[in-house]
């Protein structure tokens, strides 16, 4: 059984109401939406409702409600102005993208300095319905408008570990969002069960965490790889450079592998200020003996000068861009 934020389940909105107008309103909008054969539950200066209800209460006292003493959160999550409430509605497509699973996974690359290809990252690629492509930058705003972000992390990992098993024995990258992960015992029991039903070897796969996705809690991370390493999986720090750039976090962490961020790859062989970085991040990586990966590259100046520098996986436009099916060749 999944969780609820896991899982594409109804609604439940919860709006507050403050101010004397807005207090007011509350008996009027109960009448009314009770009226429409709609449930409604009035707890103190809240009322809770399901989705179609809350659309039908903003239709109705949109215009009657003081906006700036008015909020609305959904599924338990933070408070939101109530203005907000139509982008939720409006973002509704993306729950027929998780539900009926409208992603497939692409293959990008990893080599190594050979130009081997060592393993391959798996990005997640949408369709709506008709088959047309939606991209990222739709995607997952619309996920986070209603709540569907666990959701989403949950079936584009378990679509990555399905095309994992077309491998010929390369790596599998899978991005995650650790935030969305509230027990791995629970939540990635379902991952670790895949793997085992697709004959996956644990080995194969390397879990990254998505810098993007600020991680606050340091001991709730070391409790979700720590889980991954004690069932065979590896895992990897995307975009380090930043966040997780401190000598004691990364000791903490201890990676398999680091990826440095192409903003200090791309132009590398020729910007000293790049270069700096670059040479003190592989020191890192080499200290907590974890293995370096750059990413983002798309000239041989940059490959050349990363290798000889020590650098021991690269990924980018130069050895192929994201495709459909994992292709096994050499570039060097």
């Amino acid at each position: 059984m999944n969780c609820n934020g896991c899982s594409v389940t109804a609604l439940t909105f919860d709006i507050r109401l403050t101010g004397e107008l807005n207090l007011s309103i509350i008996p009027i909008a109960i009448d009314h939406l009770e009226r429409q054969g709609l449930d409604v539950l009035q707890k103190d200066k809240r009322l809770r409702m399901g989705e179609f209800a809350a659309r039908e209460f903003l239709s109705f006292c949109q215009d009657l409600l003081d906006t700036d003493l008015a909020e609305f959160r959904i599924n338990q999550q933070s408070y939101q102005p109530i203005s907000q409430m139509h982008q939720v509605f409006d973002m509704e497509w993306i729950d027929d993208v998780i539900q009926n699973e409208r992603i497939v996974s692409h293959y990008q690359p990893i080599v190594d300095a050979t130009g081997a290809v060592y393993a391959y990252e798996m990005l997640a690629r949408f369709h709506d319905a008709d088959g047309q492509m939606i991209y990222p930058n739709a995607i997952f705003p619309a996920a986070k408008s209603r709540g569907r972000l666990y959701a989403l992390d949950r079936v584009c990992r378990m679509t990555a570990v399905r095309a994992a098993a077309r491998l010929s024995g390369e790596k599998a990258f899978i991005n995650f969002i650790p935030t969305s992960i509230y027990s791995p015992e629970f939540c990635l029991r379902s991952t670790i069960e895949l793997a085992h039903e697709t004959g996956v070897d644990p080995k194969q796969l390397v879990f990254e965490v998505v810098e993007s996705e600020k991680v606050d809690d340091l001991e709730h991370l070391k409790r979700i790889l720590g889980y991954y390493k004690s069932k065979g999986f590896q895992y990897a720090l995307d975009d380090v450079g930043e966040g997780y750039s401190t000598a004691e976090v990364l000791a903490e962490l201890r990676p398999h592998y680091m990826k440095l961020d192409m903003q200090y790859v791309q132009g590398v062989a020729t910007d000293t200020a790049k270069q700096a970085v670059a040479q003190s991040f592989l020191k890192k990586a080499q200290g907590v003996g974890s293995t370096p990966l750059a990413e983002g590259i798309e000239n041989e100046e940059d490959f050349q000068w990363l290798k000889a520098q020590g650098y021991e996986l690269f990924q980018g436009y130069y050895f192929g861009k994201p495709a459909a099916a994992p292709l096994a060749y050499k570039t060097v």
